[in-house]
Parts: C-alpha cells; sequence; structure tokens
C-alpha cells in the first residue's frame, strides 16, 4: 500500500530536489507539492492524504498555525516538520500540537523515507536534541504554571506572562478585549500578591518561575 503524501515548501527549488528524492521510493505517492498554506489546505481536501511534509516559514501564514486549525477540524492526518531549525517555543508547539515527526534538513538525505515510514506506521520521529532541550523547558513552565495557581487567578497569570513579554497595559488590552482599565487593576493586583513593585520584577519572577 502507497503512503499518500502532500509535500510543502515555499522554496519550488527545495520541493523539486524533495520531488526527485520521493519518487525514488516505491511506496510513496505524492499527490502534490505546495507552496503556500493556502494550496496546502485545499490539496488536503481534496485529495485527503496521509502524511503531511510541511516546513514552517511560509509567506502567507505560520506553518504551526496551519497545523493547529487541522488539529481543531480534527483532519485525519499525520505530520512531520521538515525544517531547518526550530527554537523552544516551536518545538513545544509541535508537542503540544501532536505533531508526528520533526526532522532538520540538514539531516542526510536517506533519513526522511525513513521518517516518512515510521510516521506512518503509528510512531514519532523527533529531533533529539531540540526535544530535550523544549520538553524540559515545557516541564518547567507546567510546574510554575501549577505554582502560580495557587496563588494568581488564572487571567492574573495570564496578564502577568503577557506583561513578561514585553507588552504594554494598551497591547494587553487588545489581545485580551478588555479595557484598559481592567488590566491596570490586575497588574496591581499582581504586584500586590507576588511583592514585586514594577514591570522589570516581574518579567524577572516570571522568568525564574519558568512561565516565559
Amino acid at each position: 500500500m502507497s503512503i499518500n503524501l502532500v509535500v510543502a515548501d515555499p522554496h519550488p527549488v527545495f520541493l523539486l530536489g524533495m520531488e526527485r528524492l520521493l519518487t525514488a521510493e516505491p511506496d510513496m505517492n505524492v499527490l502534490a507539492y505546495c507552496t503556500s498554506t493556502g494550496e496546502i489546505q485545499e490539496k488536503i481536501r481534496q485529495e485527503r492524504p496521509d502524511l503531511l511534509i510541511l516546513d514552517l516559514g511560509f509567506r502567507d501564514r505560520n506553518g504551526l498555525d496551519l497545523v493547529r486549525e487541522l488539529r481543531r477540524e480534527n483532519v485525519p492526518i499525520k505530520v512531520i516538520v521538515l525544517t531547518n531549525g526550530l527554537d523552544d517555543e516551536q518545538t513545544i508547539d509541535t508537542l503540544r500540537l501532536g505533531v508526528q515527526g520533526v526532522l532538520l534538513k540538514n539531516m542526510p538525505a536517506h533519513l526522511l523515507p525513513q521518517c516518512i515510514r515510521k510516521v506512518h506506521a503509528g510512531g514519532q520521529w523527533m529531533e533529539k536534541q531540540s526535544l530535550g532541550h523544549a520538553f524540559e523547558k515545557m516541564l518547567r513552565r507546567e510546574a510554575g504554571a501549577r505554582r502560580m495557581a495557587t496563588i494568581l487567578t488564572d487571567r492574573e497569570t495570564e496578564i502577568m506572562c503577557l506583561v513578561a513579554q514585553g507588552m504594554s497595559n494598551r497591547l494587553i488590552s487588545e489581545r485580551l478585549s478588555v479595557g484598559e482599565g481592567t488590566v491596570k487593576v490586575h497588574v496591581h493586583n499582581i504586584y500586590s500578591k507576588l511583592g514585586v513593585n514594577n514591570r522589570v520584577d516581574l518579567t524577572l519572577y516570571a522568568q525564574r518561575k519558568g512561565l516565559v
């Protein structure tokens, strides 16, 4: 039985190399090569592939946002992220979104067919160094969030994290669709509960707790 694939990357030259590589694999059938996330969605709806091989850096949309939408819609497709590299936040997102494979583009070419077969069979293929570091960070963050739950409300924890990311009260109010005055009240309450005096101290506190 053939493994039906959609392969997506913003660079046509890279897709040409992928075509040459995958055409040589008798058990793999590439249904479409895509250069935009809009095209990916169209082909997935039309062709219903088993597996999507996906870069993340598209001009029209972030690749992980596309995966997030596919998961919300319960599209039954397995995903392999094929990328030049992932930062910790991207790696954490791939874990939370249930991405089954992560392979770096600088890996030997013969590993891609192996990765595809393993993921198609129900396994996982992850780039261990990035995964290990990000997983450790994710555990620290979730442990920090559990500790915060005993001190702050969920909304206060959310606002604290946004402050720690450098967002102003105005930007936070726009992000959360609440009044700027409401954000100021929350920030004041957070200061009181945590015993900090300003945004710098709050940011350092959030970093020490592994929340950002």
